[in-house]
């Protein structure tokens, strides 16, 4: 049997985009999907769903976002800020001739999908969210709120923000890098309850210090990180870690919806041992008034961050039972104005 990433029926392309151009691996006829990965990751994170609904009867695109893999990477931090990946997304449907279309991310990827479907209701008709839930803009700023967080222990993501800090931990070892983040976010391999917390780096300390070593977690073989690692080893860190750089950026642009809500067809599915479920278990209580037409709703017993890879089927099931409820992209555009 061949590799989910390397089947014959995955295509790739190249697209225009205000990115310069974006990858596109794609599988599938029908309805489209567009699938966005999050950090640190690319179009293969959905090597397991891609065939799957291609066989459920839907066009499944997964892009490599601006910074990552093919796509373009552009120099400037600025460049990396959400209104920008919104456009992204928004050329790709129009580059695919398939609007209205589905969006679906993990991740970063969950946040910049909700954006889109936030922002261009036209042309995302449902949106479906892994593992970080939907807040809606406001609230305080996030560089204040990072900083705020861990007492004398920082939090990676504040860690992220100086240009140049993070890569100089990761780009002289990305392989033994990424094999030690996927591992402490994996639900089989995460350190036990009560060690040092992998998203905080002590005083002069990095985030590696904290990740477990020597094993790989199930859902992640030999062959999948040496493509996750070659990608990265050829692109270098900067252009998916801009993103996290422009978090104050975004709190900026999309001051004028604070407490938006969502009002598409929506799906969250999360794992139970996973902190972006756990931290925010407000945002998911809040979803009856922020994600009103949200259908299906899973945090799966067991599972960590990687939610799409350590359960696919479990995932595609789930992904695929709410792909079908959808009203059809037709219904959809006559609701517009």
């Amino acid at each position: 049997m061949p590799h989910p990433a390397h089947g014959s029926d995955v295509t790739h392309r190249m697209v225009p985009a205000p990115a310069g151009r974006l990858h596109l691996a794609e599988q599938g006829t029908g309805p489209l999907v567009l699938l966005v990965h999050g950090f640190p990751e690319c179009w293969y994170s959905w090597r397991h769903q891609l065939p799957a609904l291609a066989a459920a009867g839907y066009r499944a695109v997964a892009l490599d976002v601006r910074g990552y893999g093919r796509s373009s990477k552009p120099e400037s931090v600025a460049a990396y800020r959400m209104l920008d990946l919104v456009e992204d997304n928004v050329a790709v449907v129009e580059a695919l001739g398939e609007r209205p279309a589905v969006i679906v991310g993990h991740d970063w990827g969950a946040t910049i999908a909700a954006t889109s479907a936030l922002l261009r209701p036209d042309v995302f008709r449902a949106v479906g969210l892994l593992s970080v839930p939907y807040t809606p803009p406001g609230g305080p700023k996030p560089s204040e709120v990072f900083a705020s967080m861990g007492g004398p222990e920082e939090f990676y993501v504040s860690y992220f923000q100086e240009p140049g800090r993070a890569e100089a931990e990761i780009e002289p070892d990305v392989r033994g890098w990424l094999a030690g983040f996927y591992a402490a976010l994996s639900a089989a391999t995460m350190p036990a309850p009560g060690a040092p917390d992998p998203h905080f780096v002590t005083p002069g300390g990095t985030l590696r210090d904290r990740f477990p070593a020597g094993r790989l977690p199930a859902w992640l073989d030999e062959t999948d990180l040496d493509l996750y690692a070659g990608e990265f080893e050829r692109t270098g860190m900067t252009g998916a870690l801009n993103r996290y750089r422009n978090m104050d950026r975004d709190w900026a642009d999309l001051a004028d919806r604070g407490g938006a809500p969502i009002t598409q067809p929506a799906l969250f599915l999360g794992g139970a041992l996973d902190a972006s479920t756990t931290w925010l278990t407000e945002a998911i209580a809040a979803f009856p008034t922020t994600l009103p037409g949200l259908l299906s709703s899973h945090v799966l017993d067991g599972c960590g961050h990687w939610i799409q890879q350590e359960r696919p089927w479990e995932t595609n099931r789930l992904l695929v039972d709410w792909l079908d409820s959808l009203p059809s992209a037709g219904s959809r555009l006559a609701e517009l104005p």
